[in-house]
């Protein structure tokens, strides 16, 4: 079995992934600073004897090269995914996302570590032209500071694999869903309903159509390509073949609430700067290593509204 090191494994998609990891069979260690992942997170896999944490930053790479010694794979997931405020720090995103995947890459090449997996986005195609949009399509001018640090990732990690004989696979997500989901738009409308369930403010105009993806899905393209995608570099789109308005999350997420609240919305047709209002990315490229996904959007809101009612705690705890 595999010896495998996750970036942030404390959070949503890698606690996730350190679960799906350890029922496999391999060894995992999660390395996090808990900025934003939960101890709670991993309850399960610290059960595990194959399981190891490391509490530290990426930016402390003296610790971050000696917790990797020993690792086969590395699965960076580690992030600012702080998307909306990135105006108001910009330089967050350079350190905690292309400095960090820098000092990831050189602990890798000290340890002797060559494959690494790596959680992009489908930010770095800003406002493209072209729906469904491909791993193919042209760049245009990035609108996100958080989309032009993992555009800089990209390319730090596609040169690492032409000049030190890594292997890589990345992914451009569309934001996942699902259980132990602790921020975006679901979490917003929930924590403002239940503060009060008679109104409800939407940034935008409702009509920003966005695609997603739910957590097990995801996972399972992650295991797709791992396995069967040899390239020295790999380029794979994650998402859904459908996509929805805001407003259709927010009719389904008050249904199930059994709630009618007056509805406003700001911003124009934009939630915030950076803020695309059309994301539908291209799948085509994991799908023909015979993925497809399981669940669909509204059945995704609805398990992430359902595990955010039972785990009223987190409401609480973020701000």
């Amino acid at each position: 079995m595999t010896q495998c090191f996750i970036t942030g494994g404390a959070g949503f998609i890698g606690s996730n992934l350190a679960d799906r990891l350890l029922a496999d069979g391999h060894h995992v260690t999660v390395y996090d600073n808990f900025s934003t992942g939960l101890p709670a997170f991993l309850t399960h896999a610290t059960k595990n004897p194959r399981f190891t944490l490391v509490e530290g930053d990426l930016l402390d790479t003296a610790k971050l090269t000696s917790a990797l010694k020993g690792a086969q794979m590395v699965y960076h997931l580690a992030a600012n995914a702080d998307v909306r405020f990135g105006t108001h720090h910009p330089e967050k995103d350079l350190q905690q996302n292309t400095i960090a995947t820098f000092n990831v890459l050189e602990a890798m090449r000290a340890n002797g570590c060559m494959k690494i997996a790596f959680s992009s986005t489908g930010s770095v195609y800003g406002e493209p032209v072209v729906f469904p949009t491909p791993e193919t399509a042209p760049f245009p001018v990035q609108t996100s500071l958080y989309g032009a640090s993992k555009i800089a990732c990209e390319g730090l990690i596609s040169a690492y694999c032409e000049g030190f004989g890594f292997q890589a696979w990345v992914f451009r997500f569309v934001s996942i869903l699902g259980e132990r989901y602790t921020h975006g738009h679901i979490f917003d409308f929930l924590k403002k309903l239940k503060k009060d369930p008679t109104q409800l403010a939407i940034l935008g105009d409702g009509k920003q159509r966005k695609s997603y993806l739910y957590i097990g899905d995801c996972l399972d393209a992650i295991h797709t390509a791992v396995t069967k995608a040899s390239a020295p570099y790999t380029l794979f789109n994650l998402g859904t073949e459908e996509y929805m308005e805001v407003n259709d999350s927010v009719g389904w997420i008050c249904e199930k609430l059994g709630v009618k609240p007056a509805l406003s919305y700001s911003g124009g047709t934009r939630g915030w700067i950076g803020d695309s209002p059309f994301i539908f990315l291209d799948t085509k490229n994991i799908q023909a290593l015979g993925w497809k996904p399981k669940v669909s959007i509204r059945d995704a809101v609805l398990r992430t509204v359902d595990w955010l009612q039972s785990n009223g705690d987190i409401l609480e705890q973020r701000a």
